[in-house]
């Protein structure tokens, strides 16, 4: 089964979402590192809306980033598999104040 490695990226997301990506097939999300990039603190909420059904599935909601500060999402092997349609979206309390990376791996056999 071939596989490929992508990233997506995101610069000064804030008060409205950001979509990071949206799957095109069955795909698996590594590794989430979202970064403070204000000088105070945030709150960031990211979440998957589920192309069936259109509702919103948070993986973290409410999240404080401290000035300066990093929060990796996807840590200890943990993975989220997602379907085609699928769209991962950032937003902060605050305009400008985050710079977010996504790593996936998506299967391009079938």
């Amino acid at each position: 089964m071939a596989q490929n490695f992508r990233r997506y990226t995101a610069r000064n997301v804030g008060t409205s979402a950001s979509t990071l990506f949206t799957a095109d097939t069955y795909d698996t999300i590594i590794g989430i590192g979202l970064s403070n990039t204000t000088n105070g603190q945030i709150i960031v909420d990211v979440y998957l809306t589920d192309a069936d059904t259109s509702n919103d599935v948070y993986l973290i909601k409410n999240a404080p980033i401290q000035k300066g500060g990093t929060l990796q999402l996807i840590d200890g092997g943990a993975k989220y598999v997602v379907k085609s349609g699928d769209a991962l979206k950032v937003i902060s309390d605050t305009a400008s104040s985050v710079d977010v990376i996504v790593s996936t791996v998506d299967d391009i056999s079938s």
